[in-house]
């Protein structure tokens, strides 16, 4: 027995007939197979998952199954997770996860998901149909009128043999799927239009187009009125269809159209549709529904489609063309290498990787040394490669995780197959190590039945003369292996992957055109070897390319990629070397040592040196990125990531391959990819950082717990501009995860984390118009349908003039801003939500305050001063001072009550700020303030440190998106995405303190420093600027940056060819400088000295350049002859040198001074006199 079920909150859901019914769980083994398959479906999006199914069988395991890439999880009580296998359904194409979803998508079904495609169309203006102009798409309004033409011709010139006789024809397209299915539906609106256009029905009528759809689409198909009018003298009807309505008077009205076009006659209008596509969501269910209780004539027009499409234009061509270069290139260029690699080195790589490896290969196409956009480009399906005598010729099959078999008589079959602007292209090869006789003539008769099968798709013949071909010639040249050809020898191709109509059989007498694109595929299966080697027993053999019919003849688009017995031939065992022994390393008399065992055992580095090598991967990023702002290349974020992610695209990995792996299970941040990898079941599951809402921890006595809340649309409608949410309206979200852990630091440095990544991506991912133009405010819209959120008896910083400096006030929240508002009417502070550009929430822990901090985008007036930070606080203790002076003890009865009332009054103001901020914080998560991306930031206290930015000494606390210091005034914010370095001054002196200096990436802005931070905070400030992604550098003095920023706006090109930012690296310095003498070349004595004298420095300078026994010999004569005080003051400073001593002299204390700030000079720029600049003064 085995029952498939869904997950939907806090139960779970059988299927019966597609409707859920809640279930109570009384066996605990049933529920804990339940709640596991609902966490591995929520992890299942961030590896771009789409629809998953998890099976309970009766004997107490659990089959959870998902398309791509680990296609089933086997769970038991008494085994271990099992990952393995690829996921493909009987006889069509392996599932795809396609595009990521805003969060976790669960569907429900009584079977496996359908095979095929369907995917949006990449926005493109050559050749898709469609251009994206100025940011909005375009429907290209020449392509479509051409194609609607055709297919209006298409439809009267064959109405009775391939469209059924209809009186109209009926296109709903469905939802958008993250899996890659090939619809007919979704194939004409890329023809006709460009785009997919999920949930929109089309009617077709001889006088009349109508469109059934949502406002959004509606706005875009206005355009076609008048182009279809020129085109087919068509009208375009768009029936719009309200959020809130079913679509079932938008229905109505196109029957009652068709019924109105349809001729007079006894029987009912004639309607096309197309039968095999199930209807998907409520619009296309209601749809179903009342066409089929219209008392119309339903006929399939499948057959009209396909024939529709069969033949490509010359824009068709030219993709197709395209992708079939792209596949082959691939397979030559990057697979057959990689290959070659793997045979000649005996490398063990499992079938699994090879096609990660290759599906990359293809997205980014210039791997393989092809200059195509990448955003134009896809996959058709997961390449394929198969070895070991497990051999599968179906368009299903799919690589399992076996390593590759090269061992002798072995073959390999590799398939690939590329996408570009929504066409499709094949190519696959078969490659035999050391093959023996009967493998060699297996495959020489293939190549030739395919080629004779290539050779009969010329315009004229029948669809089954390639069959035909094909199995005369092994009839003729192999009879052996006629029971073994495949029945099909391909299919059409375009849009589709295999278009319905065109398979090239025995029994198919369609006749061939011109520009029809065909996927010649032919193979061998289920051959035995004479071996004796299991593995190599069992073959198969399989060649397949892309072939485009021209009026001459057959044009083979993959014939780049040989497939000739010399090309696929390999043999390893003629003339092969002996083995000879490995040498033994010894040193010191020690055998077998070597510098590899100077590693620890796991390989592992030191934090340093993972720190090191970050910060050098952050020099580059952050050099390219200042090279492209300063040449004009554009604003860039500064995060060092790659900005070309879309808008939608949450992929944290494209396959489990490129989940990093870690020993500890613990909640573990990747930066680069994005994700948060979270243990659960004893395994590490990705989710991606743009699918977390908020996350919390709070400590108890021993313990802390951690919260992490994902987006979920909730209650409220969607955003209007969320196109992931309206994509999956309908669909069952993760909501929450908690766990529990004994570490508060490690907790604190999660959260901290989490949140700077999630601001970072959120801050990529919707780049918006910076609000300057909110100078002027707008005008606050007081609460009227609810009570406002309110916070009172609260101080404000700066504070309002005159007698409101004695008065506290209180703070409302309403639907667009703040209020702070005293006891008199005119004392009032408007804070607006766009005009924050940063929240903090501040509890009093050593300090004496709690405070709420809003750092603004803009200067507001409070009272008689401009400011850009409002602070409002509220005192937690009471400043009491003892009138005798004397000592009170510890143990007495009134200062115990008196530090349990303050004790009380802290937890009591800091709990009633908690609540305010939890609820300030639910009204920014609605959907009209969603846009803002505003939360309220806690600064974490134990990533502190001691500082002077202006007079004082302050603590700086960090938050996720911010460097801040809230308690003093002048109040300091500083936004980490604002950052260009930041050069840590002062270090390495030994000196009890070092100095930081920020610089921004607005150059005109002046450099923040703060001074005299003690050095016991270096090593914790180092790892914080390294896990915030920021670069610093470190140098040993001070330096004067107006004239080096100064420097380098007005000569950018000098500064980006010098290297950029990398003069500041303190270790590359010292190593240049100790070659060259650079740093002695700009230093010009003050005073006058004598040649003598130089002749004499120089004298002594060359004698450290001397041989011990000339040194010895002079010294020996010049004893002799007798020595002034002058040389031999002269002789005891070269001695001094030797010993490492030098600074005795305050001429080498000069030089050495030069020397130093040579190191740490502004390039290419230095002082007329050659002296060091001025140490700036501590402010």
């Amino acid at each position: 027995m085995a029952r498939e079920f869904a997950v939907g909150g806090d139960c779970f859901l059988p299927v019966f007939k597609n409707q859920p019914r809640a279930i109570k769980t009384q066996n605990k083994k049933f529920s804990l197979l339940l709640s596991l398959a609902f966490i591995l479906c929520a992890a299942a999006r961030s590896c771009s998952a789409a629809a998953s199914r998890f099976t309970i069988f009766s004997s107490g395991c659990l089959l959870f199954r998902r398309p791509y890439p680990v296609s089933s999880l086997a769970f038991c009580f008494s085994s271990d997770i099992q990952l393995k296998g690829r996921a493909s359904c009987s006889g069509g194409v392996p599932f795809l996860w396609r595009q990521p979803a805003s969060a976790t998508t669960f569907s429900s079904s009584d079977k496996l998901l359908r095979c095929g495609c369907s995917r949006m169309a990449k926005p493109s203006g050559d050749g898709s149909g469609g251009a994206k102009v100025g940011g909005s798409y375009a429907i290209n309004v020449e392509m479509f009128k051409k194609r609607l033409k055709s297919f209006y011709t298409s439809w009267n010139d064959h109405k009775e043999d391939v469209w059924g006789n209809s009186n109209a024809l009926a296109v709903a397209t469905p939802p958008t799927s993250d899996d890659l299915r090939y619809l007919k539906s979704s194939a004409l609106n890329i023809w006709l239009l460009g785009y997919e256009f999920p949930e929109t029905i089309i009617v077709f009528i001889q006088s009349q187009i109508h469109f059934i759809c949502s406002q959004k689409k509606a706005s875009l198909l206005e355009t076609l009125r008048i182009p279809a009018k020129e085109a087919a003298g068509l009208e375009v009807v768009i029936h719009v269809k309200a959020k809130n309505e079913d679509g079932g008077s938008q229905m109505e009205e196109a029957f009652q159209a068709v019924k109105a076009s349809s001729p007079g006659g006894d029987g009912p209008p004639i309607v096309g549709y197309i039968a095999k596509e199930a209807p998907e969501g409520m619009l296309l269910e209601l749809w179903s529904e009342k066409l089929k209780g219209s008392g119309f004539e339903l006929v399939d027009i499948t057959n009209g489609f396909s024939e529709l499409f069969a033949v490509k234009d010359e824009t068709e061509l030219l993709n197709l063309k395209k992708a079939a270069f792209l596949s082959a290139s691939v397979l030559k260029n990057f697979v057959v290498p990689k290959l070659e690699v793997i045979i000649d080195e005996e490398k063990k790589v499992s079938h699994s990787t090879l096609m990660d490896d290759t599906e990359k290969a293809i997205l980014d196409p210039s791997k393989a040394k092809v200059k195509l956009k990448a955003e134009n480009v896809d996959i058709c399906y997961p390449p394929i490669f198969q070895s070991g005598g497990v051999f599968d010729l179906r368009p299903s099959a799919s690589s399992n995780d076996d390593n590759l078999c090269y061992d002798a008589t072995s073959v390999i079959i590799c398939a690939i197959g590329a996408l570009y602007n929504s066409y499709c292209s094949n190519v696959a090869r078969t490659y035999l190590i050391d093959a023996n006789s009967m493998q060699s003539k297996a495959y020489m008769v293939l190549h030739k039945a395919q080629e004779a099968a290539i050779a009969a798709l010329k315009p004229g013949n029948k669809v089954s003369d390639v069959y035909a071909a094909a199995l005369k010639v092994v009839q003729s040249e192999g009879p052996e292996f006629a029971p073994n050809m495949t029945k099909s020898a391909g299919t059409g191709i375009g849009i589709e992957f295999r278009e319905s109509g065109l398979s090239l059989n025995a029994k198919n007498d369609r006749v061939l055109k011109a520009g029809m694109v065909f996927n010649v595929s032919l193979g061998f299966q289920n051959l035995q070897a004479s071996t004796s080697n299991p593995k190599t027993e069992k073959f198969a053999l399989l060649l397949a390319d892309t072939v485009v019919i021209n009026d001459k003849g057959p044009e083979v688009v993959t014939a780049s990629i040989s497939k000739s017995f010399k090309d696929i031939a390999y043999s390893f065992n003629e003339d092969e070397p002996e083995e000879r022994p490995k040498p033994k390393i010894e040193s010191n008399g020690v055998e077998g040592f070597s510098k590899a065992t100077l590693r620890s055992d796991n390989q592992e580095m030191t934090k340093e040196e993972q720190r090191r090598l970050h910060q050098a991967e952050l020099a580059r990023q952050k050099n390219e990125e200042t090279a492209r702002r300063l040449a004009g290349g554009g604003p860039s974020n500064g995060d060092g990531r790659n900005n070309a992610k879309a808008t939608t695209d949450l992929v944290a990995y494209k396959n489990v391959n490129d989940v990093p792996s870690t020993r500890e299970l613990m909640i573990h941040i990747d930066q680069k990819n994005e994700a948060i990898l979270l243990p659960i079941y004893g395994m590490m599951v990705p989710f991606h950082i743009a699918t977390v809402k908020s996350v919390t921890s709070q400590q108890d006595n021993r313990t802390c717990y951690i919260r992490l809340v994902f987006n979920i649309p909730g209650t409220t409608p969607f955003l209007p501009h969320d196109a992931t949410s309206l994509k999956f309206q309908g669909s069952i979200y993760l909501k929450e995860v908690s766990f529990r852990s004994n570490d508060p630091r490690h907790i604190s440095e999660v959260v901290q984390l989490i949140k700077s990544l999630r601001r970072q991506v959120m801050s990529r991912e919707s780049e918006r118009a910076e609000r300057a133009t909110l100078v002027t405010q707008e005008k606050l819209q007081l609460s009227s349908k609810f009570k406002p959120i309110r916070l009172s008896d609260l101080w404000i910083r700066p504070p309002l003039g005159g007698r409101a400096r004695k008065l506290t006030g209180t703070l409302e929240s309403h639907p667009n801003g703040f209020r702070y508002s005293t006891a008199r009417q005119d004392e009032k502070v408007d804070i607006m939500y766009g005009n924050v550009k940063h929240a903090f929430f501040q509890p009093a822990e050593k300090e004496m305050i709690t405070l709420l901090h809003f750092h603004l985008h803009n200067h507001i007036m409070v009272g008689n001063k401009k400011t850009k930070d409002v602070q409002f606080y509220v005192e937690v203790m009471d400043v009491v001072q003892t009138l005798g002076g004397g000592k009170r003890s510890m143990h007495d009865p009134d200062e115990i009550e008196e530090e349990q009332r303050e004790r009380e009054r802290k937890n009591r103001i800091n709990s009633e700020f908690h609540v305010f901020v939890n609820k300030v914080n639910e009204l920014w998560g609605q959907p009209q303030l969603q846009s803002l991306e505003l939360e309220f930031d806690q600064p974490l206290r134990e990533l502190g440190f001691h500082g002077v930015p202006h007079k004082a000494s302050v603590f700086m606390v960090p938050t996720s998106t911010c460097l801040v210091e809230l308690t003093e005034s002048p109040f300091v914010v500083i936004t980490l995405g604002e950052i260009e370095i930041v050069n840590l001054e002062r270090v390495g002196l030994g000196q009890k303190n070092f100095d930081m200096a920020i610089v921004f990436k607005d150059f005109k802005r002046d450099v923040l420093r703060i001074d005299a931070i003690p050095s016991a905070s270096l090593d914790n400030i180092k790892e914080w600027l390294d896990t915030t992604d920021i670069k610093y550098y470190e140098s040993r003095l001070n330096l004067n940056w107006r004239p080096i920023l100064k420097t380098i706006m007005d000569d950018p090109e000098k500064f980006i060819e010098d290297g950029g930012w990398e003069f500041l690296n303190m270790e590359a310095t010292d190593s240049d400088s100790d070659n060259t003498e650079e740093s002695d070349q700009g230093y010009e004595p003050s005073d006058m000295e004598s040649e003598s004298q130089s002749e004499e420095e120089d004298s002594d300078s060359e004698s450290l350049v001397e041989s011990e026994e000339d040194e010895d010999e002079d010294e020996d004569s010049e004893e002799e002859e007798g020595k002034t005080w002058d040389e031999l003051e002269r002789e005891a400073s070269n001695a001094d040198r030797e010993k490492g001593d030098e600074s005795d002299s305050e001429e080498e204390r000069r030089r050495r001074k030069m020397k130093a700030f040579g190191k740490a000079r502004v390039p290419e720029r230095r002082d007329p006199r050659g002296m060091p600049p001025k140490r700036q003064k501590m402010r």
